[in-house]
């Protein structure tokens, strides 16, 4: 192992806590739903984030690989992207399907990884693949093209319209930028940390853990800073 490679995914959980806590104190002041989500989401890249440290700097266990599996490469993604349509659709109904889907992927997540079986001999390196653990095309390697790829591509369409809807409004540049940013940190970690993970490069991954969360923490506090002029309520508002 590289000396100090475990910095990087200890400090993506730190930033990864500090957003959580954030998110988790801008709901219960407003009590929308989509803080909620994201709130989980976020906590869960912190828990993944830490799994990482945990499996780096004293070996992988089966149980701490489920856990940076579950929460890193598989659930973070379709919260962060349910809190996305829970932010742009306001229908009730829309709302309530979205949350029956992100607890039937969290069920169906945790029912395949606990019936999974491990290598050994895989977890003995520095970052795992899920190929090498799980067994090439198992159903625990293959949940993040399952879930978390779709996911993504709910979230960045999603950032991507909202960004849309504020571009050519000098009061909302904040929440444009913001809301960019906050698209270009899900893709670093979704795009690069995957590719990294998959080819089992642990410092380039470490590195793209905390550079993703980094930029979406700087697009989050954009998008919270007060307006230059009044505007109209607009759903995109986090």
């Amino acid at each position: 192992m590289l000396v100090g490679m475990w910095v990087f995914p200890l400090a993506a959980a730190a930033v990864a806590a500090v957003f959580s806590g954030l998110v988790a104190k801008r709901y219960l002041v407003r009590r929308r739903p989509h803080q909620l989500a994201w709130t989980l989401a976020l906590a869960m890249y912190a828990a993944a984030s830490l799994a990482v440290v945990f499996g780096m700097t004293g070996g992988w266990t089966p149980r701490a690989f489920q856990v940076y599996w579950a929460l890193g490469a598989v659930l973070n993604v379709p919260f962060l992207a349910g809190g996305e349509l829970l932010l742009l659709v306001r229908s009730p109904k829309m709302q309530a399907a979205c949350w029956m889907v992100l607890v039937f992927v969290t069920a169906y997540t945790v029912s395949v990884l606990r019936g999974a079986s491990f290598d050994a001999a895989a977890l003995a390196e520095d970052l795992p693949s899920g190929r090498a653990v799980f067994g090439e095309g198992s159903a625990a390697q293959r949940l993040p093209q399952l879930i978390s790829t779709p996911s993504y591509l709910v979230l960045v369409a999603g950032a991507l319209w909202s960004a849309w809807r504020l571009r050519g409004r000098p009061e909302l540049r904040d929440r444009f930028v913001g809301t960019l940013l906050i698209a270009l940190g899900a893709t670093i970690i979704a795009g690069f940390g995957s590719y990294f993970a998959f080819h089992g490069r642990a410092m380039a991954f470490s590195a793209a853990l905390a550079a993703g969360i980094a930029v979406m923490f700087a697009g989050f506090l954009r998008t919270g800073r007060q307006a230059s002029a009044p505007a109209a309520l607009d759903p995109t508002s986090v």
